[in-house]
């Protein structure tokens, strides 16, 4: 978040519309969340569609992210050195994430055996 902060906040670039990717950063992780809830409740034979289709729909969110400013970039709203900045946030952020869907959404198969 901070390099889309500087994006917008640094007196050279003073605009403020690559802030319009926090937009994709709250939209990313809602189709992945409903279908892990709609794949408890149904059986097998649906859960692999539900699947691929929040993937789907996630990864047309992360592009939309990207492309943004970029698109911003080439209509000459924001400079180059923003396009870059948000960027390098958008990086960051999805990796981040990513990261905290794998690390908390992964099966536990530890068991404590004792001695």
């Amino acid at each position: 978040m901070t390099f889309v902060v500087l994006a917008c906040a640094l007196p050279q670039f003073n605009l403020w519309w690559p802030f319009f990717v926090v937009m994709f950063y709250i939209l990313a992780p809602i189709p992945w969340c409903i279908s892990r809830r709609y794949m408890e409740e149904m059986s097998d034979s649906a859960s692999s569609a539900c699947t691929e289709l929040s993937i789907f729909l996630t990864t047309g969110i992360v592009v939309s992210a990207f492309g943004l400013p970029i698109v911003l970039a080439r209509a000459g709203v924001i400079q180059g050195a923003a396009c870059g900045l948000t960027v390098a946030g958008n990086v960051v952020v999805f990796i981040t994430i990513l990261a905290y869907f794998i690390v908390f959404t992964r099966e536990d198969d530890f068991a404590f055996s004792g001695f």
